[in-house]
């Protein structure tokens, strides 16, 4: 019998350490790790492309349907700054990661970001954009937000997920 793991949304603005978060969650609990945007780069998921971000666009279908016998088996970290693409039923718990915007201001700055671009992402921040929308996505008991500023604030935020995981995994099992 196949262990029972857990499926989990980290979710919020571009910048706000998603992937860091993410990545070492993966490393130590064992559960795989997927970066919507890498997925998508490599299986060119694209549907046209916007002139105004200087981006392409996302094509939502072909990603959910990549994804969803891997979100069916469980143990999956799936990181992006939107949330409402994905089907209600994959997620065990999310998280929205915030940060300070004038520290995002900086942090998007240092990624190239400028103009409407950045002036748009720090807004969504300011907004709490991407907390809105997972509320309205998901059931609101599983949806936490998480302050993400610091390096303190990173590995609390981990050890938190880590815990997190674990004790579900021992509920389920």
């Amino acid at each position: 019998m196949m262990t029972k793991r857990p499926n989990i949304l980290l979710t919020g603005t571009p910048g706000v350490g998603k992937t860091t978060l993410g990545k070492e969650l993966a490393a130590q609990t064992g559960l795989t790790y997927v970066n919507i945007g890498e997925l998508a780069h490599e299986g060119q998921y694209y549907d046209g492309y916007d002139e105004e971000y200087q981006c392409p666009v996302l094509d939502e279908d072909r990603v959910v349907d990549e994804l969803d016998q891997k979100m069916v088996e469980g143990g999956v970290i799936i990181d992006y700054h939107g949330c409402d693409l994905f089907p209600e039923r994959w997620f065990h718990i999310v998280f929205v990661l915030r940060t300070d915007n004038t520290q995002l201001y900086t942090r998007l700055e240092d990624r190239g970001y400028t103009g409407k671009k950045l002036q748009d992402n720090v807004q969504c921040e300011i907004f709490q954009t991407i907390y809105e929308e997972a509320m309205e996505a998901y059931s609101e008991e599983i949806v936490h937000q998480l302050p993400s500023n610091t390096p303190e604030d990173l590995e609390k935020n981990l050890q938190q997920l880590i815990q997190w995981t674990e004790q579900w995994i021992k509920d389920h099992n």
